[in-house]
């Protein structure tokens, strides 16, 4: 899929790794970008179209999907970091709203937009991971391994519609939601830039960054040398 000429829809396009999505998008030629936000007073890129959304309210949902009855790739880039570093100590409903948004809400946001695509000819779904797709982490880490699976999945019934799906996976990133990591974190437009040219070359898979590309490979080997 070209990005140049693409109608783009940007979960979460107000802020972070999504306001950065946005500017990448722009930048390659879209000749649309729907910036999504609970509060789309919050996005400040003029070159963007505000759009209402919150992906875990099917109303909100439905709304948008019939605003933005031209986009042609979906970006669900939306989330929260709210479960604890452990189930046991995490407060179960911080783990459910975990859930609500960084699975469910990617899930009912394609399903949403899904005859728009098929109309407007086939379309492409970037959805957003992390490399603790593959390691323990908690709820966090559960919904983002949650939505590998479901990525695959979808790849699988999309494929026969002309949809495309690419999976982005990556460590930390240097926004808000890191903002109290010390480790390394990459800059925002580095995982743009790569997940950009993996939907270009229709990828299934965007591996952003060297500790990602070394823990999906060793899912091959051990299990134990993947949690260590």
């Amino acid at each position: 899929m070209q990005i140049n000429g693409a109608t783009v829809l940007v979960t979460g396009g107000n802020r972070g790794l999504g306001k950065a999505f946005v500017e990448e998008f722009l930048e390659r030629g879209a000749k649309k970008v729907y910036a999504a936000a609970r509060d789309p007073r919050s996005v400040t890129n003029l070159g963007a179209v505000p759009i209402a959304l919150d992906v875990t309210d099917a109303a909100s949902i439905a709304r948008a999907a019939a605003e933005a009855g031209d986009v042609t790739l979906i970006v669900n880039n939306a989330g929260v970091s709210t479960a604890g570093p452990t189930f046991i100590e995490a407060d179960p409903a911080d783990i459910r709203r975990a859930f609500e948004t960084n699975v469910f809400g990617p899930l009912d946001v394609t399903r949403a937009f899904v005859p728009a695509l098929v109309a407007n000819g086939g379309g492409h779904v970037l959805n957003v991971a992390s490399v603790l797709s593959w390691l323990p982490s908690g709820g966090y880490g559960a919904t983002k391994a949650a939505l590998w699976s479901a990525t695959n999945a979808l790849r699988a019934e999309l494929k026969p519609r002309g949809i495309g799906v690419t999976g982005l996976y990556m460590g930390y990133v240097d926004t808000d939601m890191a903002a109290h990591i010390t480790l390394p974190k990459s800059e925002p437009r580095t995982i743009t830039r790569a997940a950009a040219d993996g939907i270009e070359a229709g990828a299934d898979e965007v591996l952003a960054d060297e500790v990602t590309r070394a823990v999906r490979a060793a899912l091959s080997g051990d299990p134990a040398a993947v949690i260590s």
